[in-house]
């Protein structure tokens, strides 16, 4: 046998599989965060984030003198009717939470729709009562909007994005950049109902017991933390795509600190637990649609908790964990076993179009 000289050869590069978006990319984990960070926001520029900016779930805008937060969003949920909601509901709490992470209280909503040629007009209607009765019972109303129709096989049936606007609650003054070591990991409720709830209904599984979607409007809660703790809250994330998993993952590495959370503590219904299970799912990278997760001075805590307790969206309120000075952008969960492990963002797509 000869041998081969190498000198001087070296090994191509690998080549990429990302140089086309992909269902990944919007799965709130770490291929949505590559986009944002190297396709969207240097095209956008500072206002959307650039120069020093955080990326938050809305913008805070100063108005002459009024702290405005906006935020937009788009739901391409399947299907569309879900145990415990609609595309239509879906698309009102999910843009009121987003402004309520940022500790705001809605004042409008503006909503769009893209629809697909022969999309059932009993279905649109069924939408859009569903729209108008979430939107009533937030107490905010949907002042404009727009229609388009796309041709068959351009959409599927229906797209919805809403935009809000709401005025910042005084007192609020949260960041996924204000952690700081000892501050105290709450959750107001159970995780991972809502894509569990999906994926049952796009593949009709059939579980014993039904999981129902959490879809609801957060804005009254968020409310009572911020007339109870004020500026000692200091960050406020809805755990949507990507589940809680994301969301702490994010308040970690804009916060440059670390995360440890105790995984007794995580609030996983029991049929949902098995649920994920049986699916190989983590229940921590599932996305949810009416909790939130707070980061909080330890001196808040206790009273914090009460509040979100003595409120339906909080009653099952716990706390998930602590803001420590090590392992700066790292989420780590003490297991029960006694061991730990590193919980990163989720790589590719779990659930797609859960939201």
């Amino acid at each position: 046998m000869s041998l081969v000289d190498l000198t001087g050869a070296s090994c191509p590069l690998p080549v990429s599989e990302t140089e086309k978006v992909t269902l990944g990319h919007g799965s709130g984990g770490q291929l949505s965060a590559e986009l944002l960070r190297d396709v969207l926001l240097p095209a956008l520029g500072a206002a959307a984030g650039q120069g020093g900016g955080v990326p938050e779930d809305a913008a805070l805008l100063d108005i002459e003198g009024t702290a405005v937060v906006m935020s937009t969003d788009s739901f391409v949920v399947s299907p569309l009717f879900f145990p415990g909601g609609d595309i239509g509901s879906l698309s009102i709490h999910g843009t009121v939470n987003d402004l309520a992470m940022m500790g705001a209280t809605p004042l409008a909503l503006a909503i769009a729709y893209v629809i697909e040629e022969g999309f059932e007009l009993a279905d649109l209607r069924r939408v859009t009562a569903s729209v108008g009765a979430a939107a009533s019972a937030v107490g905010v109303p949907v002042v404009t909007g727009d229609t388009k129709v796309v041709g068959r096989g351009a959409a599927d049936g229906i797209f919805v994005t809403t935009t809000g606007i709401g005025r910042r609650l005084p007192g609020a003054n949260v960041s996924a950049a204000f952690a700081r070591p000892g501050d105290v990991i709450v959750v107001s409720g159970p995780v991972g109902s809502h894509g569990t709830a999906i994926l049952s209904a796009r593949e009709s599984l059939g579980f014993d017991t039904e999981i129902t979607s959490d879809s609801r409007p957060l804005h009254r809660l968020v409310a009572a933390m911020v007339a109870q703790a004020g500026p000692g809250i200091h960050a406020m994330r809805d755990p949507t795509r990507g589940g809680v998993a994301s969301a702490l993952n994010e308040i970690a590495a804009v916060s440059g600190i670390g995360i440890e959370i105790d995984e007794r503590a995580v609030p996983v219904p029991v049929p949902v637990a098995a649920a994920c299970e049986l699916l190989g799912l983590d229940p921590l990278h599932v996305a949810n649609e009416g909790c939130l997760v707070a980061v909080t001075e330890p001196a808040a805590a206790d009273a914090l908790l009460t509040v979100m307790r003595s409120l339906p969206e909080g009653r099952h309120a716990t706390r998930l964990g602590e803001v420590v000075a090590d392992h700066p952008g790292r989420v780590v969960m003490r297991t029960l076993l006694g061991g730990t492990r590193i919980i990163d963002m989720l790589i590719g797509e779990q659930l797609p179009r859960i939201c």
